[in-house]
């Protein structure tokens, strides 16, 4: 008897110790962070893992009795690479969020694993506008490609801009800043005279600048990806575009504050319209510069660094206010609903997740490149407060 009971007493003590790794992962709350931390979007990558971290330095890796551990993995910007690590990351890590996304085919690739799993997905960078309808797990922390290009389209005509050729990236946000920037630019009264798309492996800028060049517009109006506006602006100036009378204008992602110091003054008067600019002058933005800066040697975050900070508060904040029972781990959707109606200060200024779209809006700005203290920066002169994305309002 005192065998068996004692046998009993073993095999429960083993099946409990065997138990334990499993008790302790269940304390921890798993980001499965997925980014282009090399090749051609590799800035995208490098700055909203630093602004996750950053986060998590000054929050603590510690939210509601939950250990937050983040899980980064580098897809390269290829769909199928990032199909397969989310794949991975939900199956053998069992993360608790997707984040991450640095281009909309990625972000489009896990949509449905997202969904499958019921997993939340936060896309902090990629800006196609129609990314959160493809998954009811999908919420926004970066911007779409309409609210930037629309408020570009209103400003131009009152600042003798009536012709203009446009040039993006052959892909699902360049086709979205073309399509909403040139029906309100027409709208206002402008024309487009040219629509121009550059393929997005290996882009040659060259040919598409001299045609521009040639059919003499008032302004150029541009979107690459972040990483690419560098590339853009030199060729631009090597064609003396700026000096046959030719103003460049775009979304922000052409002087993209990563790259900005690089362009030279050539950059300088430039406007552009988007969300958020390492300039902006509130004091929160301020403190979150600094920060940064002293975490990552001097490197100016730019606004996928504030896609990524902002998502990290959206998934902490989310963590915090979903309800469970004891130390049992949230569920995807009761994380999910917690993210849904968030409003907050961001360094870029108040903005909120629509409960409906699981969107962004916020406040959009235009601004023009200036010198302040030898550096080159995107200084605000105007804004549109409370911008929804233009391509849910139809």
């Amino acid at each position: 008897m005192k065998r068996r009971n004692f046998t009993a007493a073993a095999l429960a003590a083993a099946a409990f110790v065997a138990a334990l790794p499993a008790l302790a992962q269940d304390n921890t709350f798993k980001i499965g962070l997925i980014l282009p931390m090399s090749g051609q979007q590799a800035t995208t990558g490098r700055q909203i893992e630093a602004a996750a971290r950053l986060y998590m330095a000054q929050n603590g890796d510690t939210v509601a009795g939950k250990k937050i551990q983040l899980i980064v993995k580098d897809d390269t910007s290829l769909p199928d690479a990032t199909r397969r690590l989310a794949q991975e990351l939900v199956v053998n890590d069992k993360v608790n969020v997707l984040a991450g996304f640095g281009i909309t085919p990625s972000a489009l690739a896990t949509a449905p694993i997202a969904t499958q799993s019921k997993t939340p997905m936060v896309v902090m960078a990629a800006a196609t506008s129609s990314i959160t309808e493809a998954s009811p797990y999908i919420v926004r922390t970066s911007f779409t490609l309409p609210q930037a290009s629309v408020a570009l389209a209103d400003w131009a005509p009152k600042n003798g801009i009536k012709k203009v050729v446009t040039l993006v990236s052959d892909y699902g946000p360049g086709i979205d800043a073309e399509k909403f920037f040139k029906e309100r630019l027409i709208f206002n009264g402008g024309q487009v005279t040219e629509s121009l798309r550059v393929p997005m492996r290996n882009p040659d800028f060259a040919p598409f600048l001299q045609k521009v060049r040639d059919g003499k517009p008032d302004a150029l109006f541009v979107f690459v990806p972040s990483g690419a506006g560098a590339a853009v602006m030199k060729q631009f100036l090597e064609r003396g575009m700026d000096k046959a009378g030719i103003k460049l204008i775009g979304t922000g992602d052409v002087t993209d504050d990563d790259q900005l110091n690089d362009m030279g003054d050539g950059a300088l008067g430039v406007v552009t319209s988007h969300h958020y600019s390492a300039a902006h002058p509130s004091a929160l933005n301020k403190k979150f510069v600094a920060a940064f800066e002293k975490a990552n040697k001097g490197m100016r975050p730019n606004f996928m660094a504030v896609g990524g900070y902002d998502g990290m508060r959206v998934i902490y904040e989310a963590l915090r206010a979903a309800k469970t029972t004891g130390k049992a781990m949230p569920t995807g959707d009761a994380v999910l609903a917690a993210m849904k109606g968030q409003i907050f200060e961001s360094p870029r200024g108040k903005m909120f997740i629509d409960a409906q779209t699981r969107d962004v809006v916020q406040d959009i700005y235009l601004r023009k490149v200036e010198k302040k203290d030898g550096q080159l920066h995107n200084v605000e002169f105007d804004v549109i407060k409370d911008v929804k994305d233009p391509g849910k309002t139809k």
